[in-house]
């Protein structure tokens, strides 16, 4: 029997917040599924190792919040620079050789398109035949703005969210054999947290102040915390007697501040506020439609069958057209690229009911089952093959 437990390096990196979020969902279900038997190491060399790509996050997450737009030139740059490492880490090589070393893990998994490359061939050299790879990419589906940086062909098992995402890795090179579709990597508390009619309308009246007669739309953030809440809560509020908010605002406690002020001059508008949150699972429950541009917020809204409006306001990121495409083609998804945008989709919803109900149903065709202790077992057996246990 395996005394030491085994021992996973998870690379991620605070490019938006669903690396961040897939990171932390693995190391929850280990926790979970495996009561202390697995080491779960959360670790990001682009920021901690190197200041050319330390800069690089900081320059993303700045883009992201001030001009979205930018990030279609950005995307191509990162797209050569990850080529040119697509065999050798060239910014950082020291720290990740010294952190496989000690740690000496049995799995290397990333969730991040750029730590792979370089990043597989680094932990096979130290450890050699007593590592594996794995690769799991959030991505809807493929085409632009799905980087050729996430598929590493040496990659032991590669894990796609969806069937169209899975093709496209198998298009860049990704071998077949190799390959699964395993759904969402979400966090074990959204599959625990799932609440019933009468919960859903207690955490509504009671948690969040609000009524349970009105249209409730949720208003998501990044998790640096890049909105627009100010502006749509000026074109909801025409709406008060039948709209009403929830507006998350992850780390920028400036913005809670903000919005509260802004609510003491309307008080007639019904509306609940807060940062960072660890409840977005029973916030998206109790809406019935979400404003955002976040795969992670939207594949939890798959998950609940809640139709999406995506932000496309300021601009789409490349990757974030993959989520918008998904939802689209399948009718599930709308797009707002203004303010009047906003003003008319609300209008229409209400005015004809038929139109949102068809939506919400479409939403929930293209939910899938899934099983996520499936995703964590596979990649858990890999880390045994590595260490030589049965």
């Amino acid at each position: 029997m395996r005394k030491s437990p085994l021992r996973v390096l998870v690379l991620t990196s605070r490019t938006g917040g669903g690396h961040d979020a897939r990171a932390d969902a693995f190391d929850a279900w280990c926790n979970k599924l495996y009561d202390g038997k697995v080491e779960v190491r959360i670790e990001r060399p682009l920021e901690k190792a190197s200041a050319v790509t330390h800069f690089g996050v900081g320059c993303y997450n700045f883009i992201q919040e001030y001009a979205p737009i930018l990030h279609n030139p950005y995307w191509w740059i990162i797209e050569i620079f990850g080529y040119l490492q697509r065999n050798k880490i060239k910014f950082g090589k020291a720290y990740f050789e010294h952190l496989l070393k000690e740690f000496r893990p049995h799995l290397v998994f990333s969730v991040h398109d750029f730590l792979n490359r370089g990043y597989f061939q680094a932990a096979r050299s130290v450890l050699g035949d007593q590592v594996r790879c794995a690769t799991y990419c959030g991505e809807f589906s493929g085409g632009f703005g799905y980087s050729k940086n996430w598929v590493e062909p040496s990659s032991d098992l590669y894990f796609s969210r969806t069937d169209t995402a899975q093709d496209y890795a198998i298009q860049l090179g990704m071998a077949p054999e190799k390959c699964h579709v395993r759904g969402n990597l979400m966090h074990p508390s959204v599959y625990d947290g799932i609440l019933n009619k009468k919960e859903r309308r207690d955490f509504l009246v009671n948690d969040l102040g609000l009524s349970p007669n009105k249209l409730t739309i949720f208003l998501t953030a990044g998790g640096m915390g890049s909105n627009n809440h100010l502006e749509m809560l000026r074109v909801l509020k025409r709406y008060s007697s039948r709209v009403q908010a929830i507006l998350v605002c992850g780390r920028n406690q400036s913005m809670v501040t903000r919005v509260q002020e802004w609510n003491r001059r309307y008080p007639d508008f019904q509306l609940y506020v807060e940062g960072y949150s660890i409840r977005m699972h029973h916030h998206i429950q109790v809406s019935d439609a979400i404003i955002s541009r976040g795969a992670t917020t939207c594949a939890e809204a798959l998950f609940f069958g809640v139709p999406i409006i995506f932000n496309a306001i300021g601009g789409i990121m490349p990757q974030e057209r993959l989520t918008f495409k998904y939802f689209y083609r399948a009718g599930a998804a709308v797009k707002i690229s203004n303010m009047d945008d906003v003003n008319y989709q609300l209008g229409l919803w209400l005015s004809h009911k038929r139109e949102y109900v068809l939506m919400q149903e479409r939403c929930r065709e293209i939910g899938v089952v899934e099983d996520p202790t499936k995703l964590i077992d596979e990649i858990i057996d890999l880390a045994k093959e590595a260490s030589g246990e049965e």
